[in-house]
């Protein structure tokens, strides 16, 4: 059982990390294929704050999703467990 909240949590800190940046690297590609003014003097970093916004509020998305990921992992390994097939 400390194996699986200690698996829960590693992750879901790799989702913490990993989802806010590539969200927000999407979101910058996205933006300065799709929109002209991304990157101009003009723009004054509208662009880089969308995604900076984006990939905050992806954080604790991040973070459940690997959380159900471990937690899901664990249950089909008892799941397979319990039905005599191969761990």
């Amino acid at each position: 059982m400390a194996w699986t909240i200690a698996r829960a949590l590693i992750y879901g800190l790799i989702g913490f990390i990993c989802l806010p940046i590539i969200t927000a690297l999407l979101v910058l590609i996205l933006g300065y294929l799709f929109d002209p003014r991304c990157g101009t003097p003009g723009d004054s970093g509208g662009c880089e704050m969308g995604a900076a916004t984006i990939g905050v509020a992806a954080a604790f998305p991040g973070l459940a999703i690997g959380v159900a990921l471990a937690l899901l992992q664990e249950w089909r390994k008892r799941r397979r467990q319990k039905q005599g097939g191969p761990v």
